[in-house]
């Protein structure tokens, strides 16, 4: 039966795959796509050789936002949200939230600046790791997932960008 669009109804059964979708047709393109997970997280700092308020220990909610790209797998996923959260969890949490940035970052003056950066570093070789794993284990080796992004918001209103262009080569 076919349905005009925005018409209301239930849905009856969900679709089944392999009977009502093939495995072949998961995957409904072949292009990089980007795919984007925002994380936040307080934490303390304070600037060094800045005549500002800035220059006293003070602290932030910060949001990080990861921008991937890559092309989707044979199930059309580019990289699980779950495994972005991961590695913000283990590689790159740990060293941000309630903590004081200037004793856990490596030695820098913590501006958004230059955490941008070092949070785009990680990223990028958590994801490098990752695909190096994949290429060896994975069924699927088209999907060469890649930092594109990385904004770092200290307020709500004033961010630090760095980007795949400006970072690599």
């Amino acid at each position: 039966m076919t349905r005009t669009p925005g018409e209301f109804r239930i849905v009856d059964t969900l679709q089944r795959f392999e009977d009502d979708i093939q495995r072949d047709e998961l995957r409904y393109h072949n292009k990089r796509v980007l795919v984007s997970k925002e994380f936040t997280f307080d934490a303390a700092h304070h600037l060094h050789a800045y005549e500002g308020k800035c220059k006293n220990l003070h602290g932030h909610t910060y949001t990080a936002v990861f921008g991937i790209s890559g092309v989707p797998n044979d199930i059309g996923l580019t990289i699980d949200f779950g495994e972005i959260k991961d590695i913000w969890k283990e590689r790159i949490e740990p060293f941000l939230d309630h903590r004081y940035l200037n004793e856990t970052l490596p030695k820098m003056n913590t501006t958004a600046e230059n955490m941008v950066v070092w949070l785009f570093e990680q990223m990028e070789d958590a994801l490098q790791n990752s695909n190096q794993f994949n290429d060896q284990n994975d069924i699927n080796h088209s999907r060469k997932t890649r930092t594109e992004f990385v904004r770092l918001y200290e307020t709500p209103t004033s961010f630090a960008e760095a980007r795949r262009e400006w970072m690599i080569g």
